[in-house]
């Protein structure tokens, strides 16, 4: 720890600070521009400017110094820092002074007014009269993407988009060239960058330079409402801020989590709503001679009601959609049940998750935090890039911190970090579990080893084969051990853990999904859109928020919420329990599934026991109270190897397929309704795949 004088209040920080952090610590006000706690030091902003005690006769940097660097007084004393001295105030205004050179006058017609980092440092130490008379310089707009619009005439140079792109989303795409008066950031080339993580350079630039180019125009912040939640485009539970206008969602924005998604967001949960408005269903359908007509709510339900009373309760089932909420699983659960079924599912078709092997068989068990923890990786049958971006930038954070070596078994491409790349097939398994793979002498050595299963080794026929081998390579190789859990299973889906707590799988004598797509007579297909609907023949009823595969094979459609529409509850892929909350209402005569759920229940003669969702979250509760505590992740304190490795494959001598394991992921932007409604999304698919087929050729 080292003592410090700051503005005449003595404190004692860690020796790593820097003082612009010590001087937060003691509570003064530090400006910057180039400064951001995530990203290396660049010091070329100079706005943090303070004066220190005894070093040169000048401002200082205080981004750029450390608090071990401060030369102590000549008795001893601490060294002594000044924030507020008429040296800083000077030397803060002239640092300005230069900023609004070229800085052009936009703010009425610039898209970061009123969240712009320079127009509130300029009311702090701008001046009203400037000094220099020369024509501002002009700069040539950049076309990085679908996705951030430029305007560099604004750019002050202060790299954080470059350092971010090289960093944190592990690209070189971005970079400064020329000098003085000709630097510009740029792609060089101008082609759209290529990273899932790029919207976060629209946060990070303090100007207008970088912004959103499908928000442009739309709103000022202050218009907005802002109402925080959680993200379901994928399985990590990003902390999000959903700000709408009215009815109609205008923005998505991140929300600091440490835990999870830091302070990132991937640009599929970024740039997602403008797809939650289109191709919406506002009002119920009923097939009627082989056409979907318009009707009301009653008709819908008596046309249910009539088809349900001729049906067996055997022949009933329901499958669960990639963003159904536990509230929705819970209702639809419980009415399947009254109606005296067990066959219901929320699992991909071929999925071997089972709840009853322990909440240790299904989840990232080390978190995702604790990927920082570890010191060697091997990731099986999954592609993080795509399935789960900000986790995959949590790993890059972990490889950048050095001695982290990474090994795939699977095709995979470019994971924006080194791996070795180990084999295609399950019988690299064997070879690492035998010890003919050097990787697995990695995975020894290590302390805290960790092995990432994904959705392409678990929807297999071989499935409890590659189980029963990841099991029995986590305990030859420390991957569990009594004080680490390194197993971990990467979902795709924001609805799978929820679900797999919930018991959303069949039950005695239940079928799965594959089976009931071919053999129920009534089927409920809730949000499940990502399934071969072709296969289904019973009497299919939809409930979902947009008109996508499964309404498109309905029979009945009843129009539900979305995400944004309701408050729901969510379980991240590492057993994190989190709520989404209302941000604007659904459209025309949609409503939340589970009151969809309850309605259709007393025409079907089987009432649901709750008529508010206070009532059926008490009820959830009562046999789920794990469900009650928010932002936790239970910890198994006491782990039993030998238990956990049992439970997570029953064979590891079967037959195995010669087929590569592949990510069940073949588009980023289109693995939902939402996405595939979404015009931002389709712009991005197709330039993503005319890159591809560019290289291909």
């Amino acid at each position: 720890m080292t003592k410090l004088i700051i503005d005449g209040k003595e404190i004692e920080v860690p020796d790593h600070y820097t003082i612009l952090q010590a001087c937060e610590e003691a509570g003064a006000e530090i400006p910057r521009f180039c400064f951001h706690e995530r990203l290396s030091i660049a010091g070329n902003c100079r706005m943090c400017l303070v004066e220190v005690k005894g070093g040169p006769p000048k401002p200082q940097a205080s981004c750029a110094l450390g608090v071990r660097d401060c030369r102590p007084g000549p008795n001893g004393e601490p060294p002594e820092i000044l924030t507020k001295s008429p040296m800083v105030k000077k030397a803060r205004e002239g640092v300005m002074e230069f900023l609004l050179i070229n800085h052009p006058l936009d703010c009425p017609i610039c898209d970061q007014g009123g969240e712009c980092d320079l127009q509130d440092q300029a009311m702090a130490y701008g001046v009203d009269k400037n000094r220099f008379a020369e024509n501002k310089r002009a700069v040539e707009d950049k076309y990085i993407g679908p996705l951030v619009r430029t305007k560099m005439t604004r750019c002050i140079h202060c790299t954080r988009c470059v350092r971010f792109t090289t960093e944190v989303a592990g690209i070189s795409e971005l970079g400064l060239l020329g000098r003085g008066e000709d630097a510009e950031i740029t792609t060089y080339l101008e082609t759209a960058m290529t990273s899932e993580m790029q919207g976060n350079v629209i946060d990070l630039c303090p100007v207008g330079a970088l912004t959103s180019r499908p928000y442009q125009d739309t709103a000022r912040p202050w218009e907005l409402r802002k109402t925080e939640s959680i993200d379901v485009m994928d399985a990590v539970g990003s902390n999000i801020r959903v700000d709408a206008r009215g009815r109609e969602v205008m923005r998505i924005m991140p929300r600091l989590h440490e835990d999870v998604n830091e302070e990132w967001l991937s640009d599929k949960s970024r740039f997602i709503w403008d797809g939650l408005k289109s191709q919406r269903l506002d009002k119920p359908y009923v097939k009627v001679g082989g056409k979907l007509q318009a009707t009301t709510w009653d008709a819908a339900f008596a046309a249910i009601a009539r088809k349900v009373k001729t049906i067996k309760a055997d022949k009933i089932g329901a499958i669960a959609g990639v963003m159904s909420s536990v509230e929705d699983m819970f209702a639809l659960k419980t009415l399947l049940g009254n109606l005296g079924s067990t066959n219901m599912d929320c699992r991909e078709a071929g999925s071997v998750l089972d709840p009853k092997n322990g909440r240790e068989s299904y989840l990232f068990n080390s978190t995702i935090a604790g990927i920082e923890e570890a010191d060697a990786l091997l990731i099986v049958g999954s592609n993080p890039r795509f399935e789960a971006a900000v986790l995959n930038s949590r790993i890059l954070k972990r490889v950048k911190m050095g001695n982290f070596p990474v090994g795939v078994i699977g095709e995979v491409g470019d994971l924006r970090y080194g791996y070795q790349h180990l084999g295609v097939s399950v019988d690299t398994l064997k070879e690492l579990i035998s010890g003919k793979n050097k990787f697995s002498a990695k995975l020894m050595k290590a302390k805290k080893p960790m092995v990432i299963i994904g959705q392409g080794a678990l929807n297999r026929s071989d499935s409890k084969v590659v189980i029963g081998l990841v099991g029995e390579l986590a305990k030859t190789t420390g991957v569990i051990s009594k004080d680490w859990n390194g197993y971990n299973v990467l979902h795709t889906h924001a609805s799978q853990v929820g679900g797999l707590d919930l018991g959303f799988v069949p039950g005695t004598g239940g079928k799965d999904t594959a089976s009931m797509m071919k053999n129920m007579d009534v089927l409920f297909v809730h949000g499940a859109d990502e399934l071969d609907m072709n296969q289904a023949k019973g009497f299919k009823i939809y409930i979902g928020s947009h008109g996508d595969v499964g309404a498109h094979h309905a029979d009945v459609i009843l129009p539900a919420s979305t995400y944004t529409e309701k408050s729901g509850t969510y379980v991240n892929t590492e057993g994190r329990v989190q709520m989404t909350n209302r941000a604007a209402f659904a459209p025309g005569d949609a409503k939340e599934d589970w009151a969809v759920f309850r309605a259709l229940s007393a025409y079907l003669k089987v009432t649901l026991p709750f008529d508010s969702l206070a009532e059926l979250r008490s009820a959830l509760y009562l046999q789920f109270p794990q469900f009650a505590r928010l932002d936790e992740v239970a910890e198994a304190r006491d782990i039993d190897v030998n238990a956990i490795t049992k439970s997570l494959g029953a064979s590891k001598t079967g037959k195995t397929l010669s087929e590569p394991l592949t990510s069940p992921i073949k588009d980023y932007f289109m693995t939902n309704p939402i996405a595939r409604a979404s015009k931002v999304m389709a712009e991005c698919s197709a330039l993503r795949a005319g890159a591809m087929k560019q290289a291909a050729e």
